[in-house]
């Protein structure tokens, strides 16, 4: 049985502002007051603070001598500069995985299982037309392709793009729309059950179809 994970009072302070943005409760531009968070969430000072350093280092929020915290203006070329980016992490993970569960049948079994059960999940996203649900799956499925690499920081460095946020935001700023991707996914899921050499350049090639254009 897995234990529940329990986050630090820093993770939720940064999930509260996090889900403040995504849904629209700051703007572009907005300014987020520190105190007033803190009042509202009944804790000190500090905790906000080190949630909003880490936004600020995702490049969600800026910060100024003048202006104090604002959340960023997203633009297209945002985005632009992620997906190069995380399009190489995820070859190199792509591959590393494959390698993995070749030399530990166990291991690619499960990899394979946990990657069959997003792509179902997003599979009925599409079908219903629940973009917020397609957001979360595609990332989930990527994540535990990364994750399956066994380098953590090549994970660290991937979960460091703040990729699920940049998505959903995409959406609701730029008006960009999440197309279906499940048959996209189930190219990449038969690569590594056919153990395909080109399983990294075939993830590589998906992720910046994916990229949200608006």
């Amino acid at each position: 049985m897995s234990l529940p994970v329990v986050l630090s009072l820093r993770e939720q302070i940064r999930g509260h502002i996090v889900e403040g943005i995504v849904s629209g409760r700051w703007k572009p531009g907005e300014r987020i007051v520190e105190r007033g968070i803190a009042t509202e969430l009944d804790v000190s000072q500090a905790p906000v603070r080190e949630a909003l350093r880490e936004l600020e280092m995702l490049r969600l929020i800026e910060s100024s001598p003048n202006k104090g915290v604002r959340v960023r203006v997203l633009t297209a070329a945002d985005l632009e500069e992620i997906y190069p980016v995380r399009a190489a992490l995820e070859q190199l993970a792509a591959e590393t995985a494959a390698r993995r569960a070749a030399a530990d049948p166990a291991a690619g079994v499960a990899l394979i299982a946990a990657l069959e059960s997003e792509a179902a999940a997003l599979l009925a996203a599409d079908r219903s037309g629940d973009v917020r649900a397609q957001v979360r799956h595609t990332v989930a499925f990527h994540r535990e392709l990364v994750r399956a690499s066994g380098n953590s920081v090549l994970l660290h460095t991937w979960e460091s793009l703040g990729i699920e946020v940049w998505a959903a935001l995409s959406i609701r700023w730029l008006g960009a729309r999440q197309p279906s991707y499940a048959e996209e996914h189930e190219v990449v899921l038969e690569a590594l059950r056919q153990g395909d050499p080109r399983v990294g350049e075939l993830v590589r090639e998906h992720v910046l179809d994916c990229a949200p254009r608006a």
